[in-house]
């Protein structure tokens, strides 16, 4: 029986990467996404054909009832969930004198929150199955911090110390949980930066480049791994040594 792994805000990005470089590792997918695109069944497609199964799942991860009814659905289907991938996230990015209250809580509530929601309905399973690995997504910024970016550093600090909190909690049971916290890496949210932008970035970043998708899905696909047993409420930084 393959392995089963749910990863939240998969459909693009480093979650769509994430989602494909484990299929390629025998493990049957869970997608979560929010709402629906055309690229959805195009990427269902395209892991079904390295002969595993993926089953997309709908779901907010900021709403709780919709994470419990989500996970239910992959435990119908799979019977478990043996690694769980928290990389759903989103940006609304300006000056805290301009942001708005709702800006600072939405972004909060999908980032830590959404992390929590997914995790707490998901720990169950691993627990009684004695063993389990968990990747939480975070950031640079969260340990750096960045001007503009209070509510997202804010919600991605949040995650490394639920990260090593958790960590804690369940190590006992074979349940490995660790954080790998991104650089500049080129996806949709980087992709709306101006070009000199991301040249003025990239002269900051001693690789001089921003990172790929497959750059952070290969550090998960190591954590998810047995070369990673004894490994666990670690922060790994995949930034091209923009933080030293």
């Amino acid at each position: 029986m393959n392995q089963v792994a749910l990863i939240t805000g998969g459909t693009r990005g480093i979650g769509r990467e994430i989602a494909l470089t484990l299929a390629k590792q025998g493990y049957d997918i869970a997608l979560n996404y929010r709402t629906e695109n055309e690229e959805l069944e195009e990427l269902k497609s395209m892991i079904e054909k390295e002969q595993v199964e993926c089953l997309l799942v709908k779901g907010d991860v900021s709403h709780f009832e919709e994470c419990e009814q989500f996970v239910k659905q992959i435990i119908e289907k799979f019977g478990k969930i043996d690694v769980l991938v928290n990389n759903a996230g989103i940006t609304k990015d300006t000056l805290l004198a301009r942001m708005k209250k709702e800006d600072f809580e939405q972004v909060l509530e999908v980032n830590l929150v959404g992390t929590f929601n997914v995790t707490k309905n998901v720990i169950s399973y691993m627990m009684k199955a004695r063993k389990g690995r968990i990747v939480n997504i975070s950031s640079v910024v969260g340990i750096s911090g960045n001007a503009g970016q209070t509510n997202y550093a804010a919600s991605k600090a949040g995650i490394i110390g639920f990260t090593k909190s958790l960590a804690k909690e369940v190590a006992s049971r074979n349940i490995l949980v660790n954080s790998i916290a991104p650089g500049f890496i080129k996806t949709n949210m980087t992709e709306v930066l101006k070009e000199e932008i991301k040249q003025e970035i990239a002269k900051n970043i001693p690789m001089q480049r921003l990172g790929e998708p497959k750059d952070v899905a290969g550090v998960v696909k190591f954590l998810v791994s047995e070369d990673s047993s004894y490994i666990t409420g670690q922060v790994i930084q995949v930034d091209g040594g923009m933080l030293m």
